[in-house]
């Protein structure tokens, strides 16, 4: 099955080149369906470029707090500079839809 997700220039280009290689979701209706072999094409909401990706893995967790620390920041999208933290992601989603639903670290792999 082929997925697919928009995203910004920035994480876009970090799957690019295979630094970020776990995407980061709200584990809601929409991700509940992809499963390990699936694919997802991501879109560069920026410049419209597509990428197509394999999932490898699903990191199914409560929380983004509980996530974070099991991966290299590098692979969830940050740079070396930067400082990682969990609370990033309730830029993108609610913390009562963040404790309705869980998330996930999409596990992938360009191809």
């Amino acid at each position: 099955m082929i997925h697919k997700m928009r995203l910004h220039d920035e994480p876009f280009k970090s799957i690019k080149s295979k630094n970020k290689d776990i995407e980061l979701r709200l584990y809601d209706e929409k991700r509940r369906l992809i499963n390990v072999n699936d694919f997802i094409e991501f879109t560069n909401t920026k410049t419209n470029e597509v990428i197509m990706t394999k999932v490898i893995k699903l990191h199914i967790f409560k929380s983004f707090y509980e996530l974070y620390p099991l991966f290299n920041k590098v692979r969830l999208g940050y740079n070396e500079e930067e400082k990682c933290d969990p609370k990033d992601m309730e830029m993108y989603y609610s913390k009562d839809d963040i404790e309705r639903y869980g998330v996930v670290g999409i596990e992938i792999k360009v191809i």
